[in-house]
């Protein structure tokens, strides 16, 4: 992913008690995201960049993230810290490429590493790893972790968390709105133009292309989406990967790589003789149409779509986006002003300012929990 070269100002150090820094690994498992956040006067991004996911790292967070993954007590605890200790990293790193001062920084906000996510049945949580008090330790700066749980514990899914941030930045009383991120898992936001907000997981996003590229190419992404782009869609795969019965339920909803995984693949390719570039492009296409349905069914008056995460520059796919959704203008979040790489981090910069504020981060008719509740735990310098 690119980074930025957004240097802090003058003013931007004098209030720089107003800045805070938002972190966060999505289910692609590429790398650390780490954005700089100024709230004042207004929103806006000092310095980011991406710190790429140690591949040791990586692997055994991709292997216990596996709907069947056997670990122990043992290795899941130093994972916790381990992931914590790159997270600190990448916040030490930000600091020391912005130029801010530390202590002009108030919180750093971490949404840390999913490992499971089951929301639904008797006993619902969410699981991240990344422990809060080592970044707060090895960063010297207040850090706000663990902001699902309670969303959960209300009877939420405890996701997508960043439509509340959407909602406050984005929404335009002259057109209803989407906003689509696709990282690992693909979510969308709903911004009516009478004011209301809605929010779920549609399915896959880069995740399924991610790692069937990762299992062929050796490689953790479909660089430009050339990968897709040299097959063609199957109909008879795209039609066995719709007859998934979570893409069915109604949204409140949300998913991860523990449903939407190569082994959920492999039984649906089960029978069929195709190349794997036929594979890939029918992924590609799977990702687009599930986005488009979900759309057209949850907000048919949607007129334009602005679109963030790494699965904004695989054009392949925003072509297949715009091919689906052709009664909408799709375009790139940085079009109004914010880095498509980075919205994400942002909003858990965001999220953090919430929590030390005892504002409610959750927005109950997106996660469908009991009430607005004050997300996080908070870990102080």
């Amino acid at each position: 992913m690119p980074s930025t070269d957004q240097k802090p100002s003058t003013t931007d150090r004098k209030t720089g008690e107003n800045c805070y820094i938002g972190l966060i690994s999505g289910t692609s498992v590429d790398g650390i995201d780490a954005a700089l956040v100024s709230f004042t006067p207004e929103l806006r991004l000092l310095h980011a960049f991406t710190l790429p996911m140690a591949d040791d790292l990586a692997a055994d967070i991709l292997r216990v993230s596996q709907a069947d993954a056997l670990v122990s007590l043992d290795f899941l605890g130093s994972l916790d810290t381990r992931v914590a200790m790159a997270f600190a990293q990448a916040a030490n790193l930000l600091v020391e490429q912005s130029g801010m001062e530390r202590d002009r920084i108030k919180a750093i906000g971490s949404h840390g590493q999913t490992l499971r996510h089951q929301p639904r049945g008797d006993a619902p949580f969410s699981l991240q790893v990344g422990d809060g008090n080592v970044i707060a330790e090895r960063c010297g700066i207040a850090t706000v972790s663990d902001f699902r749980r309670r969303d959960v514990a209300a009877g939420g899914q405890g996701a997508p968390l960043v439509p509340a941030f959407h909602a406050a930045i984005f929404s335009d009383a002259s057109e209803s709105r989407a906003i689509l991120n696709i990282g690992g898992i693909a979510n969308l936001t709903l911004l009516g133009q009478d004011g209301t907000v809605g929010g779920f997981d549609t399915g896959p996003g880069n995740g399924l292309m991610d790692a069937w590229c990762l299992r062929h190419r050796g490689q953790r992404y479909d660089a430009a989406g050339a990968f897709a782009a040299s097959g063609t869609t199957d109909p008879e795969l795209l039609n066995r990967l719709f007859d998934e019965p979570w893409l069915a339920l109604p949204a409140p909803k949300s998913t991860g790589r523990d449903q939407f995984h190569l082994g959920w693949l492999d039984t649906r390719l089960t029978g069929l003789s195709l190349s794997i570039e036929d594979v890939q492009a029918t992924l590609c296409a799977f990702t687009a149409r599930t986005v488009a349905e979900a759309l057209y069914r949850e907000q048919p008056a949607t007129t334009r779509m602005l679109v963030c995460g790494g699965g904004v520059h695989n054009p392949v796919l925003m072509t297949q986006l715009r091919l689906e959704l052709d009664r909408v203008v799709v375009e790139s979040t940085g079009e109004h002003g914010l880095d498509p790489d980075f919205v994400e981090a942002m909003a858990f910069a965001w999220l953090a300012r919430e929590t030390l504020a005892g504002r409610p981060g959750n927005r109950i008719e997106v996660t469908g929990a009991l009430g607005p509740r004050v997300l996080g735990t908070i870990h102080p310098a």
